[in-house]
């Protein structure tokens, strides 16, 4: 697993920046992806792939111990599509 404090690190040993400096790069990164999440807006990374916003309608579902119907809230959840280079980088 790489944390973003790993990512933070590499970037600023990689461009002569500070640990502060890297990490506050990677913290601006995400926290403009999350913006354009809550925004409803797509975030397309070329060579890594899209983030997007799906919304799941409302559903029913059922609880497992008593088999009772239930209704499942409408919700929204961010997706990850990976880019074409990326997916051929993992399966080589």
């Amino acid at each position: 697993m790489t944390t973003t404090n790993e990512i933070a690190d590499k970037i600023a040993g990689e461009h002569s920046l500070t640990k502060a400096q890297g990490k506050a790069i990677v913290e601006a990164v995400i926290a403009s992806i999350t913006q354009a999440a809550i925004a409803g807006n797509e975030t397309s990374l070329p060579g890594f792939g899209k983030f997007k916003v799906k919304a799941t309608p409302e559903r029913e579902g059922r609880n497992p111990s008593t088999g009772a119907t239930v209704k499942i809230a409408a919700s929204k959840k961010l997706t990850f599509a990976p880019a074409k280079a990326l997916k051929d980088a993992l399966n080589k």
